[in-house]
């Protein structure tokens, strides 16, 4: 993966994003420590609600009081005005624990053609993501193709045909109705003899029967591998951020369906829930590999853990 590097624009952008979260998170925040010198039980009682309802998500709440207890018994008096600083300390290290378990086994960089399966349901923003993602590797320099596997629903496969031609890349596409394995054998066959970089493959976004969802994924999983082997090298849950604990829902779903290996978390400038994104990075043990947090073409970003906290808690 290359570095990523946060220009001043994409700051500006990420603190716009999380506005609403920030905003209120803080006035619960507030209320909880009005009048209040030191962190105490009362306190901590008070930050586990505020995390609760922040929709940080329970286990992870939990695990954050348990750290801000240690570091009150080590310091024995903290001041509840240290408290911000504390909480961004102590996020930062829980999310930065999971970093490592969590490498890609393969890269764009290494990786030809890197084959990208984007699955969640429908509304998430899942093909607004493909073509943000479609946009960014071509600015990269990448020659890339999507894929549109989503045929039970005329309006994905002309969605999706917006995005190619916005970004002017080829897509492959069938009739609604088509099966879809054969749609993805058609894309990585072409891939394959186009030389393409990077191939984004849209899906159906069905929850409502898991058994069909599953046996479709693994019968596409089956059919690029008789192209590509390793394919696909990502499959990239798209996640709604403002639904808030009903993400983690979804995300429950489809890592039982199929074997997420990267997410993303969209929605985020149209929300207070924007805490969801530090519980499902904790909970699945999964990376957030992108956020949205706008509706430009630029507004899907690299998830940065360091720059995520850094905005979230900023004074």
């Amino acid at each position: 993966m290359f570095k990523k590097i946060f220009s001043k624009q994409k700051k500006e952008s990420l603190d716009k994003g999380l506005e609403k979260s920030k905003k209120s998170f803080f006035s619960k925040l507030s209320k909880a420590v009005a009048g209040k010198s030191k962190v105490d039980d009362d306190v901590l009682d008070d930050l586990e609600e505020v995390l609760i309802t922040s929709d940080v998500g329970v286990d992870t709440t939990l695990k954050i009081i348990d750290r801000i207890e240690k570091r009150v018994a080590k310091d024995k008096y903290l001041g509840t005005n240290e408290l911000n600083k504390i909480l961004r300390e102590e996020i930062a290290g829980l999310l930065a624990e999971n970093e490592d378990n969590n490498a890609l086994k393969f890269s764009p960089e290494t990786t030809k053609p890197y084959v990208i399966m984007v699955v969640g349901v429908n509304g998430v923003g899942k093909t607004t993501t493909i073509g943000k993602l479609a946009h960014k590797y071509k600015n990269e320099g990448k020659k890339v193709m999507l894929g549109a596997a989503d045929t039970f629903r005329a309006a994905a496969i002309d969605q999706l045909q917006i995005w190619a031609d916005r970004v002017n890349i080829p897509i492959i596409k069938q009739k609604m109705g088509s099966d879809p394995a054969s749609v993805v054998f058609d894309t990585l066959q072409s891939a394959v003899a186009n030389d393409i970089d990077i191939v984004l493959i849209d899906t159906a976004g069905r929850l409502h029967n898991k058994i069909n969802l599953m046996n479709e994924l693994t019968k596409i999983k089956k059919v690029m591998q008789k192209i590509v082997p390793d394919a696909p090298h990502e499959i990239l849950l798209v996640l709604d951020g403002s639904t808030g604990q009903n993400a983690f829902e979804q995300a429950k779903q489809f890592t039982k369906a199929t074997e997420v290996n990267a997410l993303a978390v969209t929605k985020l400038d149209g929300t207070a829930k924007g805490g969801v994104v530090i519980g499902i990075s904790d909970q699945f043990q999964i990376p957030v590999k992108y956020i949205g947090v706008g509706e430009k073409i630029d507004d899907l970003q690299e998830f940065d853990k360091n720059e995520f906290v850094d905005s979230f808690f900023k004074d």
